[in-house]
Order: C-alpha cells, then structure tokens, then sequence
C-alpha cells in the first residue's frame, strides 16, 4: 500500500500569519478533497477553507468574499485559478511557471514560487500607493499656492478679455 499526502508547505503558515499581521483575512479555495483541505487550513491558520472547489466555484467563492468582505486579491498559478484571477480585483500568480493562461489573467505576478513574496508584495504594493498618494497632494498643494500667487500678481487691465480685437 502506498499513502500520498499533501503537507503544508513550512512558509506558509508564516506567510498566513504575516497577512493576518498586515489586517487581511486568508481564504484557500482548493481543489483537493475535503479531508486535505480540513488539515491544511486549520494548521495553517486560515480563515475560510473550501474544498472540491472547480473554477466555477472558484468564481462564485470570489463574489462571495467580496461581497461580505470587500476588495479580494486571489492568488493562484493554474488553469483552475484562472477565472477567479480574472474577476478578482487583484490577481496574483505565483512562481510565474504555471498555466500560461493564469498568468495571462493574472495583474501581478511573482516570480518565486514562495508563500513568503506574498506579504512582501502587500507591504510593497501599500509603500506604492502611499507615495503615490504623497505626490497628488504635493501636487495639488503646488499648483493651488502657484495659481494663488499668479492670481495675486497679474493684474489685468479692463477690457482685456473682450472679443474685440486691440486698438493698433
């Protein structure tokens, strides 16, 4: 008798628990068996588990999430995970080798094959949107004390915005 089972990679209860850590929840929507799924999940510290899940599933799972959650990222790098990449509102493929339609669909991809790149790229991903954010208020600050201080300093003379054209 040969017994095969899936183990639970040693990163990723790390990677779970750093997402937890950055205020995200965990989902894994799997396309093992039940009792795989029951002992991933648990040990790696997973919000909501789901088994026996086909991309149809996988989709229906997303909106679910969405819908009672808000905004989802999904993660995956196989034919199945396509769907729910594509309407996920981020789509993350991991390791960049997998199903060439994933990373097709997918926004983002990793280009390690480790659960540890994920919170890397949250944190990374958040530092973006955060200097990204610093340069539309600098911006904006800019161009208001410019259009403040030309405003105060040009002075037009009266009539100079008729339709008429200027005396010679």
């Amino acid at each position: 008798m040969l017994a095969v089972a899936d183990q639970l990679r040693p990163e990723g209860t790390r990677a779970v628990a750093d997402l937890h850590a950055l205020g995200l929840r965990v989902a894994m929507l799997s396309g093992d068996h039940e009792r795989v799924a029951g002992m991933i999940g648990p040990q790696a510290s997973i919000d909501d588990w789901r088994a026996n899940q086909f991309p149809e599933d996988k989709t229906c799972a997303v909106d679910e999430l969405r819908r009672a959650h808000g905004p989802v990222a999904m993660v995956g790098d196989g034919i199945n995970d396509a769907p729910a990449l594509a309407i996920a509102d981020v789509g993350m493929e991991m390791g960049a080798a997998g199903a060439d339609v994933a990373l097709e669909t997918a926004d983002v991809a990793l280009m390690a094959d480790e659960l540890d790149k994920l919170p890397q790229a949250v944190r990374l991903a958040r530092r973006a949107l955060g200097t990204i954010r610093q340069n539309i208020a600098l911006t904006l600050v800019t161009v208001a004390v410019l259009a403040a201080a030309l405003a105060g300093r040009l002075r037009l003379p009266p009539g100079c915005c008729s339709m008429r054209a200027p005396p010679c």
